[in-house]
């Protein structure tokens, strides 16, 4: 699949009769990105690859419930915790029209949708990628059932195509535990339009990392990500940080497959800090790390150098902190975060992590 329309769906290929209702619930994580993407092009492309792990732990579990009906037209009811929750409906809205020319099905029904989060809501973790990508499984899951001959590596390209269209991130989500997004030279299948699972073996140095979240803010960000996306259309250093983010990508491919610890800290940091360079440096320039994200940045350096536990720290375009490390130092590294690093978080709240696998059908 290299192209958009490969994504069309035939109305020729449906089975009749066509389903007149039924229900289905999926569970996606949360991913982090180690390579940022910062920036994109139309219908979500992004300007630069990236690379994430993904988690485990925090996920959205949604259903989606679908009734055939005569008028056509999108029509769904959200609640969020079981409960109605209005103000989700517009991106809702505005990513079944993005994906009706994909899914013109989706007129044919009227859907409601249930959607839970694993971590608490407002906790600072963006929820879009994990939410986007539990709601386009779900989506592709219909699909299946009116034509029941799709192949699983199609299914998986779709959803993680029509995540994209609701979040660029929530590609990333959908399968596999280290996942590229963005055309990359020296990786195989990689494509701006879906994340692909590294196509290629990752050291053991890295089978079942370990991500604890530092929720240092839990509060709405002053600048959004779409606003930050946006400007680096007219930013003074934006080609130099696109190619950067292609070397430092093959850098990482690299690292991944020999499993070297050093030089992944200094790579996975120097890219954390590259875009919120991007951020400070941008008209209007803005910052999103605050005091104690600073504060902790600099214990995880000392404790490092002290230890000599390759432990190493990761941002999002916000103030928490992930810390990244192996699962054999886990004793160490939680002892230090709920001594040293818990009284720089709101309320004392970190959640613990690890990488995983990809969205899961649970019904």
């Amino acid at each position: 699949m290299t192209s958009a329309t490969d994504f069309i769906f035939e109305t020729n290929t449906v089975k009749e009769p066509q389903v007149q209702q039924g229900i289905f619930t999926w569970s996606a994580p949360s991913n982090i990105a180690l390579v940022k993407y910062w920036g994109k092009k139309e219908n979500q492309i992004p300007a630069n690859p990236s690379l994430s792990f993904t988690l485990n732990n925090c996920k959205t579990i949604t259903t989606l419930h679908f009734v055939k009906k005569e008028k056509e037209g999108i029509s769904f009811d959200l609640l969020f915790e079981g409960q109605p929750k209005e103000a989700f409906k517009p991106k809702i809205q505005k990513f079944f029209e993005r994906i009706v020319s994909y899914c013109p099905y989706i007129a044919d029904y009227h859907f409601t949708i249930d959607t839970t989060n694993t971590f608490p809501h407002s906790s600072g973790i963006a929820s879009s990628a994990s939410g986007m990508a539990a709601l386009a499984v779900n989506i592709m899951s219909l699909e299946r059932t009116l034509t029941p001959d799709m192949t699983p590596d199609y299914f998986l390209k779709k959803a993680s195509f029509l995540a994209r269209l609701g979040s660029g991130s929530a590609c990333r989500s959908i399968t596999g535990s280290v996942v590229v997004w963005g055309e990359q030279a020296d990786v195989d299948g990689s494509s701006d339009l879906f994340g692909v699972e590294a196509p290629f073996e990752v050291h053991p140095n890295f089978s079942n990392y370990q991500d604890v979240i530092l929720l240092v803010d839990k509060g709405e960000k002053q600048v959004s990500s779409t606003v930050g996306h946006d400007l680096m259309h007219n930013h003074p250093f934006a080609q130099e940080r696109f190619k950067q983010a292609h070397h430092n990508l093959s850098e990482l491919k690299n690292i991944l497959q020999t499993g070297d610890l050093t030089q992944f800290i200094a790579l996975v940091e120097s890219e954390a800090l590259t875009l919120h360079a991007m951020m400070m440096t941008s008209m209007p320039y803005f910052i999103l790390m605050k005091p104690n994200t600073l504060q902790i940045i600099e214990k995880i350096w000392d404790f490092r150098a002290k230890t000599e536990i390759p432990l190493c720290f990761t941002l999002d375009a916000g103030a928490n902190v992930h810390v990244l490390f192996p699962e054999k130092h886990k004793e160490p590294v939680l002892a230090f975060i709920q001594k040293e690093l818990s009284k720089y978080c709101q309320n004392e709240h970190f959640i613990h992590d690890k990488m995983g696998k990809g969205a899961l059908l649970i019904q």
